[in-house]
């Protein structure tokens, strides 16, 4: 009953103004009744001593004699202004951070500062639900009964200590830490931690931790370390901001002391030493003598314009290097290398395991696709050596027995092997199968094993000079470049296409075409786009002018263009090429198994167009002297192909009808009907229908001869199969190596390394006929033994 009674004087953030509430409501009733019985019975239906109140109300009265005696009656009023001013209430409650965010009014602050004043050793912050860390390594619990019991926030202030069971935190409320170190004063002890350099403020600063018997009331702030500790701090600016250069804007010495800095560490990065820049210490010891009493920027600032100069501050070469590295050395370190026949810019990093560690060439996204990727493999001349032994060194056991001492093997190939075209791994395993007599394969070497400073890096540019992608080796060339987009040249590109491309094109009626063109857009930023035709699509008969940004796409399409527009120009020769081009009708039927005499016709037409008028003319000159040279041998050269297809045509029918003779003359022989469907999948693979785009004149010739074997090899197979057998044995080891070597063709292989796989496979069909078909002879002088050469010679390329 007494709790219910006395719930209405209760705040919940401070028992103190709990007691205030109380006082308040029991000094009203007695003014406004002015009768002893009224005053009881409010003591009685509140549950409160009608004698403690009064003696309450008699040091009330007397404290306010005293304060009419020292003239300061009229402070009564005051915290009643104050509320009505802030529009308060005496219980207001609350207790966040900061007395405004906590919702505290001024007067609640005010009342509780007065407490603190007195009651600074009963501080105490929250650990726990109504259990806190009190002054000097106390803990009390909050007293059940005090309205704060499981409403307190994080800092409370007790008007009593009481032990009995536990320690008791009695009469409590909710205060702000912020009022505690003003209050606190010289009793609050303060604590520097983690000194550092701060960059927008162009000074030190440390973290300022205060405590109040042994609570820490601010965790911590910024505060400037200079003024507390100007030697310490003066260390760590010339640490940071001096020699690290960690500044908002550098001064001239600072700009110059840094040029110098580069250059030795760019000498360093060449040269692959970490030796030549003198440390920081040294660094420091050379500003720590020319810079007392200065430890921030505004401090260093005031010395400048005393001295009225900065040269006392600006090194010199000997203050940076204890060296000077030979500049023969140094010249074996360009900064341009030539890759193909243009000259690229590279830049130098001594950072292992690093991504730009090494040498790294840019090169614009524009002329990736003029480089020779076997270009990438050569090393700058400071790193062949190191790169020609690490590949020696890693090679396998069988082959590096035969190189030693490795030492003496890599001074012959540095002086005697010459640079070549071809990559480095094929110059390598060709000098030293000729000079020591070594075969190696290039799978044998450890190129991708080496480390990283030994591969080349190579960083493909934007316009503007911004990275695209970059990576190690010849393979970056060969990716596809990601488009960067036109934002910033769109402008440039807009008018360029304005100039230049055109539609509905039916003959030469336009300038000369470049290869390349440049545009330039601001800030010196430029980038190449290539002019080229481009047949209309669908139906169409005309063709397009258009600008690309890929040379091997725009070649491709001009190519195509070109020869659309030939069609156009000679349009009437080109018909009686088709009629020249039509199948006899006795062939007609033979052409089933090549889709049809319709489609094998228009590849016909199709491909000798290609061959005839596919070409990179760029004048209106060459253009019409290709037309008028070519003109009275269209139906020559179109007849000489078309006997060319029509022979490999009919030998295709003979075999396939060999074939079908075979099988159904040994219907019941299932290993010799695999067999012939085997036969036939080779067959197929070997002449599909597209053979006319696929091989050229000098292959067609000799194709015939091959499909012919193929049906001589059938016929005695199935009369003695374990003889064809053994014979296939023979050709299926190069058959296997071929296939190896096909698998092993990666986007960035060499051109010479494609020809010579197609040369392979070609010398193989030739090995073939003079297995399986003797009568049928072969052109050039083919072996196991010539094969075999063949294959070690390729397995030595990259």
């Amino acid at each position: 009953a007494a709790d219910r009674a006395q719930k209405v004087f209760h705040d919940p953030s401070s028992d103190f103004i709990t007691l205030l509430n109380i006082w308040k409501n029991y000094h009203q009733t007695w003014q406004r009744e002015k009768t002893t019985g009224s005053v009881k019975r409010f003591c009685k239906t509140h549950f409160l001593s009608f004698k403690r109140m009064r003696e309450w109300r008699d040091i009330h009265a007397q404290l306010s004699e005293v304060l009419k005696e020292y003239g300061l009656e009229n402070n009564k009023h005051r915290a009643e202004k104050t509320r009505v001013a802030n529009n308060t209430s005496p219980q207001t409650s609350g207790a966040e951070p900061s007395a405004k965010d906590m919702g505290l009014s001024p007067l609640y602050a005010a009342i509780h500062k007065s407490i603190l004043s007195g009651f600074l050793s009963n501080i105490a912050m929250k650990k726990e639900e109504n259990v806190f860390h009190g002054t000097k390594g106390k803990e009390a619990m909050i007293f059940p009964g005090s309205a704060l019991f499981n409403r307190s926030k994080t800092w409370i202030v007790a008007a009593e200590l009481v032990e009995t069971s536990r320690l008791f935190a009695r009469t409590c409320a909710n205060i702000d830490n912020a009022w505690l170190e003003k209050l606190g004063g010289s009793l609050c002890k303060y604590t520097h931690l983690h000194p550092h350099w701060e960059r927008k403020r162009g000074k030190v600063v440390a973290s300022e931790q205060v405590s109040l018997f042994g609570l820490i009331i601010i965790p911590g702030r910024p505060v400037s370390y200079g003024r507390i500790n100007p030697d310490h701090a003066a260390e760590i600016f010339i640490q940071s901001a001096l020699i690290e250069g960690d500044v908002q804007k550098k001064l001239p010495f600072m700009l110059h002391n840094q040029n110098l800095v580069d250059d030795v560490r760019n000498m360093e990065d060449r040269i692959r030493r970490r030796d030549v820049l003198v440390d920081d210490a040294d660094l420091f010891e050379f500003y720590r003598k020319r810079l007392r009493g200065c430890y921030n920027i505004k401090t260093l600032t005031r010395l400048l314009k005393q001295k009225e100069q900065d040269r006392f501050l600006r090194m010199k070469p000997e203050d940076i290097a204890r060296y000077r590295p030979d500049e023969k050395e140094l010249s074996q370190f360009p900064s341009s290398i030539d890759l193909g026949d243009r000259s690229f810019d590279c830049t130098y990093r001594f950072e292992p395991g690093e991504a730009d560690d090494g040498v790294t060439i840019s090169i614009p996204s524009s002329s990736v696709y003029t480089i020779p990727p076997e270009s990438i493999d050569w090393p700058v001349p400071g790193l062949y050596r190191e790169k020609i032994t690490a590949l020696v060194k890693g090679l396998p056991k069988t082959f590096r027995k035969r190189l030693v001492p490795v030492s003496n093997t890599v001074d012959v190939i540095v002086h005697e092997m010459p640079k070549t075209k071809s990559a480095l791994i094929t110059a390598l395993g060709n000098f030293i199968y000729t000079r020591l007599g070594v075969d190696i394969p290039a799978s044998a070497w450890p190129d991708d094993r080496l480390p990283d400073h030994l591969k080349m890096r190579v960083s493909i540019t934007g316009p503007k000079g911004e990275e695209i992608c970059s990576g190690r080796g010849p393979a970056i060339l060969s990716r596809s470049i990601p488009n960067t987009g036109e934002t910033g040249e769109s402008k440039e590109m807009e008018s360029a296409r304005k100039t230049w491309e055109r539609t509905g094109i039916t003959r030469w009626d336009f300038p000369d075409l470049p290869e390349r063109i440049v545009l330039r857009g601001k800030n010196r930023t430029q980038w190449v786009v290539y002019p080229g035709l481009q047949p209309a699509a669908g139906k169409e008969k005309s063709v397009n002018l258009r600008l690309f940004r890929n040379m091997e796409n725009a070649l491709a399409s001009h190519k195509k263009g070109v020869g659309a527009l030939f069609a156009f120009h000679l349009s009437k020769d080109l018909k009686f090429l088709k009629k020249a081009l039509a199948l006899p009708k006795n062939m007609q039927k033979k052409a089933d198994y090549l889709s049809g005499a319709k489609r094998f016709e228009k590849r016909m037409y199709r491909c000798m167009i290609h061959r005839l008028f596919h070409r990179n003319i760029r004048s209106k000159e060459a253009f019409y002297a290709h037309a008028e040279s070519v003109a009275p041998i269209i139906l020559p050269k179109g007849r000489e192909f078309a006997n060319l297809s029509i022979s490999v045509l009919e030998a295709y029918h003979e075999t396939r009808t060999v074939f079908y003779n075979l099988e159904t003359a040994h219907m019941a022989n299932q290993g010799g009907l695999e067999f012939l469907e085997g036969l036939r999948v080779e067959l197929s693979q070997l002449v599909p229908d597209t053979f006319m785009d696929l091989y050229d004149t000098d292959r067609l010739i000799h194709l015939p001869r091959y499909i012919k074997a193929a049906a001589t090899r059938a016929e005695r197979a199935l009369v003695n199969f374990e003889k064809d057998r053994t014979k296939a044995q023979e050709i299926e080891i190069f058959t296997r190596s071929l296939n190896t070597l096909l698998q092993g063709l990666s986007p960035a292989v060499s051109e010479r390394k494609k020809a010579a796989v197609e040369a392979y496979f070609w010398l193989i069909e030739e090995y073939k006929v003079s297995v399986f078909a003797q009568e049928l002879k072969t052109p050039v002088r083919v072996s196991r033994k010539r094969l075999e050469e063949k294959l070690r010679k390729i397995e030595r390329m990259k």
